[in-house]
């Protein structure tokens, strides 16, 4: 059959089904794609299809090699459109520092099997320290021109439960948990269409994840896997690829070296040696030593690292000696030869370390995601021996490769490579010490969230969410550990500091989670008290209202009973704001205003700034627009002189909406667009896809329809993300944003309208800003 040129993708594409036959139905399921969206192709909604949703409908309809050539060459192109991968996504691992050595074939073999549809998980299997992480890390970067909409890298060796896998994912997606919806179900909706590569490093420890990785992908037709683990997932579809130990020298041949340095084991021994000895080569004299490290070491990257780290002062003869009697103790018999080996390397490592240095390292085992200085100080240093030398520790242990020093960032910041760790781990719970270290690591960690808790309702709150966000893996070991040995004081109070920082940068279901486990082991009432305040905060970030309601009312209950001030305006303020999003504003403001009277008895500003803003929400919605102004001003006033960015926004919407009431757009805008640079310096998706609704209320106005069109896609592109639902209780403001949507739908045809929205769904979160930021006229 012949294409007719003249015709539309979308004619085309009818054409072309109902000619074989198919319905749209049947279309879509040999396409795997719904039939919602093989619809919305053919009647001209979905004007740029990604390129991987065209093939596979070519395919489907069994075409042949021309009419296949030509249905894709006639789908529009989606020119500025294209989903890629942010420069430094949340989710990319800090670039490695070293170059990968040996590993070109190892690299072209896994991209053509991703290559390959028939391929949707692809493990790289193989021992710790063979270097499964490095090449997944390369493939990523190299495999990125087959996967359009990213390939997100997503590190699993932080996580102590399978149960945080998916949700963790989400996290490095940029996704915020939506209402009530499960954490698989939010991260199933978001893939479900994307052509994408998820890379999962270091699975081995949570293997009764798998299943739920496996269900994603069955839901999500174009989403590939790689993942990383000492062991195949084991579910059905999955591809392994054991990764092997570098080539080796051959031993026969050690007087020719430049034929034993063509061996990538000795190139990588070769090369680290020269980054801590810059006069090491290699030589006659020593390459028969060399080549003997690298078969003793069995080819093993990290193995091979480790030893040439102590290039700096031993030579490759006297080390070789030093090896062979590390490798003598062995490792377990029950381990695979390959594992006996690396344990053999850091038994090698670690019997070469002093007494403190031991001690040191296996304390630093403990922390689950990096740590500082600080950290290390507080965790590792020897009690009995009172304050030690912790940074001269920690430089020693850098210097034989077994903490790595990252000075990137501001801060100085530590970790240990994962298989050190986890063999760091095994020597310190060998010990009587072991408790008493997680002990003293979480007390630290509970120690630094109640330093966050003030400074996150203040000037250094950005800062302090940020540092939250790099301890996160911490505190999540922290809080598991309390838990699992009944301390319910340090995970109540750990929950009490930490639900700003849930609250601004979820996710809300884990939050919560943590808080109904402590509610579980029925603590004392104060610390009941707290943990219910923080499980009904968190439901109601959620949209979850009835058990908000449940839990905010036995909080009042509880700090009423024990005369606390704080505890109970919290509780009036979060049942106020529940009867506002169910329209009893007499309700609201009654709780609102007792609310108010408690907090001016605090020095919480941040809280009196927020219900003075929700006392001007309810007067605005009851046509007290000059009361709800000054109201709403005098919460700004005081948002401003705490400093805190995130009640100064919540404020600045709110006076925002007063003014577009007024039809004052000049106003409204420059209160928009201040509450667009404070959501974008906190992070809050949610406030910024409300200022960029207002922003686009405001373009629709003033004619700017393009403008308008962009801004409401980049609005709806942010709901789709994170799904807080937060202002819906302005039904007035919401009935307007969709008069204004409709108008300038009409104003530039359905056509144009579309394409505009969907340039704004398409921006990321910092080109809508830029955007929203640009008073770009429409033209």
């Amino acid at each position: 059959m012949a294409l007719a040129r003249e015709r539309s993708f979308g004619a085309q594409l009818k054409w072309l089904r109902e000619a074989t036959g198919f319905t749209q139905e049947e279309l879509a399921s040999r396409a795997g794609l719904s039939s919602d969206a093989v619809s919305a192709l053919e009647r001209g909604q979905r004007k740029y299809p990604y390129p991987h949703t065209v093939r596979a409908l070519a395919n489907a309809l069994n075409l042949s090699e021309d009419e296949h050539d030509a249905l894709i060459n006639a789908a529009p192109k989606r020119t500025g459109m294209a989903f890629t991968q942010p420069d430094e996504p949340e989710s990319s691992p800090v670039m490695p520092p070293t170059s990968l050595v040996g590993r070109e074939r190892e690299l072209q073999e896994i991209k053509d099997l991703l290559d390959r549809p028939e391929v949707r998980l692809l493990t790289l299997t193989g021992a710790g320290g063979v270097g499964k992480t490095r090449l997944a890390f390369e493939t990523a970067r190299d495999a990125a021109d087959l996967f359009p909409d990213g390939v997100p890298f997503v590190p699993l060796a932080p996580l102590g439960s399978p149960a945080l896998v998916v949700s963790t994912i989400a996290q490095n997606l940029g996704l915020r948990e939506k209402g009530i919806q499960t954490p698989w179900e939010n991260l199933m909706t978001h893939l479900r269409e994307r052509k994408l590569l998820l890379v999962l490093d270091n699975f081995e420890h949570l293997l009764d994840a798998a299943p739920e990785v496996a269900s994603l992908m069955a839901s999500c037709p174009n989403l590939t896997v790689l993942a990383t683990s000492r062991a195949p997932l084991r579910v059905r579809g999955e591809r392994e690829y054991p990764v092997p130990p570098l080539k080796l020298p051959d031993l026969n041949r050690t007087a020719d070296v430049e034929e034993v340095s063509k061996a990538a084991a000795v190139e990588l021994f070769a090369e680290r040696a020269r980054e801590v000895s810059p006069a090491f080569e290699l030589n006659l004299q020593n390459s028969a030593a060399v080549a003997k490290i690298c078969r003793r070491l069995d080819g093993l990257p990290l193995a091979l690292e480790l030893a040439a780290a102590q290039a700096r002062f031993l030579s490759p003869t006297v080390l070789l000696s030093r090896l062979d009697r590390a490798l003598d103790a062995g490792g377990a018999r029950d381990l695979p030869e390959r594992q006996r080996t690396m344990r053999a390397t850091l038994d090698w490592s670690y019997d070469l370390l002093s007494e403190a240095e031991q001690t040191m390292f296996r304390s630093l085992s403990v922390f689950a995601d990096g740590f500082s200085l600080e950290a290390a100080e507080a965790v590792g240093a020897a009690r009995e021996e009172g304050a030690c030398d912790v940074l001269g520790l920690l430089g020693r242990l850098a210097e034989q490769s077994l903490v790595a020093a990252d000075t990137s960032a501001h801060e100085l910041r530590y970790r240990m490579l994962e298989p050190v760790r986890q063999y760091a781990l095994e020597k310190l719970e060998e010990r009587t010490e072991a408790e008493d270290i997680r002990r003293r690591h979480a007390a630290f960690f509970l120690a630094l969230a109640a330093r966050a808790e003030p400074e996150l309702r203040g000037p250094t709150q950005v800062q302090w969410l940020n540092r939250l966000d790099r301890e996160n893996g911490n505190l999540r070991t922290a809080m598991g550990w309390a838990l699992s040995t009944g301390n319910v004081e340090t995970a109540a109070r750990m929950g009490w500091a930490l639900w700003a920082f849930w609250w601004h940068h979820g996710p809300h279901g884990e939050g919560r989670r943590w808080m109904e486990a402590v509610l579980k082991r029925d603590p004392p009432a104060a610390l009941r008290a707290i943990a219910l305040w923080v499980a009904g905060a968190m439901s109601y970030a959620q949209g979850d209202h009835p058990a908000a309601e449940a839990y905010l009312s036995e909080t009042l209950k509880l700090a009423r009973e024990a005369d606390s001030t704080i505890l109970a305006a919290h509780g009036l303020h979060g049942l106020g704001l529940l009867a506002l999003e169910g329209q009893d504003l007499e309700a609201a403001k009654r709780s609102l205003e007792e609310a108010l009277s408690l907090y001016l008895e605090t020095d919480n500003f941040q809280q009196i700034s927020l219900t003075r803003t929700h006392l001007g929400s309810v007067m605005l919605i009851q046509g007290e627009r000059e009361r709800a102004a000054a109201m709403m001003e005098e919460g700004l006033a005081e948002a401003r002189r705490a400093g805190d960015r995130a009640s100064t926004y919540v404020a600045l919407y709110n006076l925002a909406l007063v003014a577009l009431s007024r039809g004052d757009y000049d106003r409204a805008e420059i209160l928009f667009e201040e509450g667009v640079i404070l959501s974008e310096q906190v992070r809050d998706q949610a406030n910024l896809a409300y200022c960029l609704e207002g922003l686009a209320t405001v373009a629709g106005a003033r004619g700017e329809a393009e403008r308008s069109a962009q801004l409401v896609g980049a609005a709806e592109g942010l709901h789709e993300v994170v799904g807080a639902l937060v202002y819906v209780y302005y039904e007035s403001h919401r009935s307007l944003y969709g008069r204004t949507t409709q108008v300038v739908c009409s104003r530039l045809g359905e056509e144009a309208f579309e394409e505009a929205r969907a340039e704004g769904r398409a921006m990321s979160f910092e080109q809508a800003v830029a955007y929203a930021l640009s008073r770009e006229e429409a033209i």
